[in-house]
Order: structure tokens, then sequence, then C-alpha cells
């Protein structure tokens, strides 16, 4: 089964990634790519003509354009708005239905997650290479999403997120999902000593060889591949989330260029979105 699905969105039914969970219909979730908007030139949508879905208002698109396309995002989840962060690849999680009410006068959220147990707020986070992952439980009684770029996941954004949705949701950790989605690929994240330091330092001993191991030395001293998609999942696992709870993290942003934003690749680039949401149960 693949990670994409048809559905009834303002966005095309190929211009988004939806997360394959057995989880009950009221979570809703999707992923965007960079295509289904209105963005041009480097922002475009992969194709010939083809308009992008940039969602980032600090990459240098026309905010017009990006005003345009995160209406059309927004449309698809059925809410008036999304909890829109400022990220500054903390482990700062804020509670989303707190973010819209601040954001409506006009503040500007530091966080790079955010979680919530109410129908109809929806969580959001942008990426173009870091990870962006997405909680819930089976019955959907609280989501959550994370932007895990490095600095984030070593800080402990994902065990922070993951912890703050099994408490709203009243479950251990044990009984969430998560979904991995699209980021820079094992073949493409060439990182220094300093990641590998911030990771295996963090690291309880239990997990350092596993830890050690999402670290590939290149032919350059003190570089090293890594495997971000794995090191999230050692970071879920550490709080019982079992590893066939764990869905996604097959997307390379770096590599699949025609349908993904990557920083690491074109630096003057767009932004996708997670989206995640509880329906009402009314509808």
């Amino acid at each position: 089964m693949t990670d994409e699905r048809a559905a009834h969105t303002a966005l095309g039914t190929e211009d988004c990634l939806w997360p394959q969970w057995r989880v009950a219909p009221r979570v809703q979730a999707f992923v965007t790519t960079r295509a289904g908007g209105v963005s041009g030139s480097l922002y475009d949508g992969g194709a010939p003509g083809a308009g992008g879905l940039n969602l980032g208002l600090s990459t240098g698109d026309a905010p017009n354009a990006v005003h345009e396309n995160r209406r059309r995002a927004i449309a698809s989840t059925g809410a008036p708005e999304a909890a829109w962060l400022s990220q500054i690849h903390s482990a700062q999680v804020e509670d989303a239905a707190d973010v819209l009410a601040r954001r409506a006068q006009g503040e500007a959220i530091r966080a790079d997650a955010s979680v919530t147990d109410r129908a109809g707020v929806v969580c959001v986070v942008m990426a173009a290479d870091c990870l962006p992952v997405l909680f819930c439980d089976d019955e959907g009684r609280a989501v959550g999403a994370a932007h895990a770029g490095w600095r984030g996941l070593a800080a402990g954004i994902v065990e922070t997120t993951g912890e703050r949705v099994a408490r709203l949701a009243h479950v251990p950790a044990s009984g969430l999902n998560a979904y991995l989605g699209p980021a820079i690929g094992p073949s493409a994240f060439e990182v220094g000593e300093d990641v590998f330091d911030a990771f295996t330092s963090a690291s309880n001993a239990a997990q350092r060889d596993a830890t050690a191991a999402c670290f590939k030395p290149t032919s350059t001293t003190g570089k090293y591949l890594a495997d971000i998609f794995t090191l999230a999942r050692l970071r879920l696992t550490s709080i019982g989330v079992a590893a066939s709870r764990i869905h996604g993290g097959t997307h390379c942003t770096v590599t699949e260029k025609a349908r993904f934003y990557s920083y690491r690749r074109d630096r003057d680039t767009g932004r996708m979105a997670a989206f995640i949401w509880l329906a009402d149960d009314a509808c």
C-alpha cells in the first residue's frame, strides 16, 4: 500500500501524502508536496507550467502567492485557520488552540510542535528537509505535529510531543501512532562531528550503539551520512511506540526534486507542511 490516496480536498489528489495508519476516521492528516499552488519560478510545482504550493512566508516568494497557497491547504482541512508556528529548531511544544488564540492577537509563537484534543483545531509544521512527525492515538482522542530538524530531534522534540499527545489522549505512549513525512534521506544528509556528538551524547547507554549506527562515515574525515528517519524511530521507540506503529519515512526531499522542496539541495526554495486534526464527530 502506498502513502497516498484520493480525497475530497481543495488540493488535487496527487498533491499530498496521506498517512496509511489504522486509526479512527476522525483523525485527518496530510503532508503537502510542491504541487497544487500558484507560486512560480523557484517555487513551481516541478513540471512546466505547474504552480507551486510554497507555504513559507519567509522564503522570498510573492506574499500573495503564499497566502493563496495557504488558503488552499487550509481549505483542505475544513477549518478556518491552522496553528502556524515560528519554528526555531527547539523542543518547545504548544497547545494548538492556544497558538490560534495568540496568533489572532498578532503574536508569533516560537515553537516546533503543537498538540490538541479539540475537534477542528489544526496542528501544522513546515519543512523543506527537516522531518515532520505526526502523532495520534487509535481512537482519535488527541493529535500532534512536530518539526524535527536535527537540533530539535537531538533535543527531544519527538519524545516531548509524543508524551504530550499521549497525556491528552489518556493512553500510554505505546498506544500512539506516528507518521514520518518526507525529509532529507540517508544518502543525502551529510553532517559533521557536531551532529554525531549531539545525538550520541544525548542517547542512553542502551541506544548509544544503535544511534551511532545511524551515521555512516564518508571519505572525508569527520563527515557522516546521517539517517534522520532511523534516528526518529529510535527516539519514538524509547518512549514506548512500537515499530509497527511508526509509518512513513520513505521519501527523500533532496533526491525527489520534482516533488519536494529541499533547502539543502536548492537553498532558495519553498516549504511544504504537515497537517493533522480531529474531525468533528457530527460531520
